[in-house]
């Protein structure tokens, strides 16, 4: 078995105008100060210059060694906003407009193509920083039909899913030649948000090997899905996690759907770690159990906490909940010491053996 890493940090919701979350060496001296060991970090903001970092080895080399000085690790680069871009069905293009670069903007062609080639980028970038995995998500064509009323034509979901894949297989052969997985973060408003999408494109991209999993319990509780489960079935694709917290309380006037609520008032909120109702315990035995050797990331989102206070106490959250494996069954102490002729015996299939 293998005990997982971390604890690390998504610094996506950190990032801001002033310091310490100002800068990449600012954010990274803030996270070591906390106790982190590892950082994920997002590539379309401006911390990481992803075409510098797909073209150099020096570029790559000078941030891994600006981040170790305070003795840490990138644990991924993340193109969640990027992925989302790849595939955008047209009753969202305005809303995100505002992810792609301004001369693309009302442009939906080009702004998908722009997206591919930062995946492409991404790829590259990853190898020559020495990552395993690359967090993102997959967009989406189909998500505006997610419930069947009106009725879906016959072959919709199919012809999404199969232009979705067409999207993709390039991206996932670019990481596969640079030895990398691509971890989609299984989120409603994607395409991908639950192991039945997951299964329809793994099909659809013909099982590649790169089209794996980052596993965060807080979308699937909110959903309603038995997340402890969900890695029974899916453990071998699972090459990413977020340590994310979430509560669901329903009550007679909403569920799951949340009434267009704000994420305030809805009945299934994140929360920051600790404070909601995820059972990481359970969790991570089984990640420990299942051999992942990933990062544990904390994705910090909560509409009560301040995000300062949930970056603090996610770190040791993190670092107790995390199982140091054994290197030895606990009842080696009571070992016989068989041998082939001693277990035929036992088995009844031999002579008895003389000591």
């Amino acid at each position: 078995m293998k005990t997982l890493q971390g604890p690390a940090i998504f610094l996506a919701q950190f990032q801001g105008e002033t310091a310490p979350f100002d800068t990449l060496p600012n954010l990274v001296r803030w996270a070591a100060g906390m106790g982190y060991k590892g950082i994920q970090l997002p590539t379309n903001s401006g911390l990481i210059d992803l075409k510098q970092a797909a073209q150099s080895q020096t570029y790559c080399d000078e941030l891994l060694g600006q981040v170790a000085e305070f003795g840490l690790q990138i644990t991924e680069l993340s193109t969640h906003l990027q992925g989302q871009l790849l595939a955008v069905h047209p009753a969202y293009d305005q809303l995100f407009d505002g992810f792609a670069p301004a001369a693309l903007r009302g442009n939906p062609a080009a702004r998908s193509a722009w997206a591919g080639e930062q995946l492409l980028l991404a790829a590259q970038a990853s190898k020559r920083l020495g990552l395993r995995a690359h967090a993102t998500f997959s967009g989406a064509l189909a998500w505006p039909y997610l419930y069947p009323w009106p009725q879906r034509p016959t072959g919709l979901v199919e012809q999404a899913f199969a232009e979705l894949a067409r999207r993709w297989l390039p991206v996932l052969d670019a990481f596969d030649e640079a030895g990398v997985d691509v971890c989609y973060e299984l989120h409603p408003g994607e395409d991908l948000h639950d192991g039945v999408s997951f299964e329809r494109f793994l099909a659809a991209v013909d099982n590649h090997p790169r089209a794996n999993i980052l596993y965060d319990p807080s979308h699937f509780l909110l959903q309603q899905l038995d997340y402890l489960a969900f890695i029974d079935i899916y453990h071998a694709r699972i090459k990413a996690f977020h340590v994310k917290d979430a509560e669901f309380r329903p009550d007679g006037r909403q569920g799951v759907y949340g009434g267009y609520q704000n994420w305030l008032e809805r009945a299934g909120r994140f929360r920051s770690l600790g404070d909601g109702q995820v059972d990481f315990g359970a969790i991570f035995s089984k990640l420990a159990q299942y051999n992942y050797a990933g990062w544990a990331v904390l994705e910090w989102e909560c509409c009560l906490k301040h995000p300062e206070d949930g970056a603090r106490e996610g770190a040791e959250f993190i670092r107790r909940h995390t199982i140091r494996v054994a290197e030895r069954a606990f009842d080696d102490f009571a070992a016989s010491g068989t041998d082939p002729q001693m277990l035929a015996h036992v088995l009844g299939l031999g002579p008895a053996v003389n000591p």
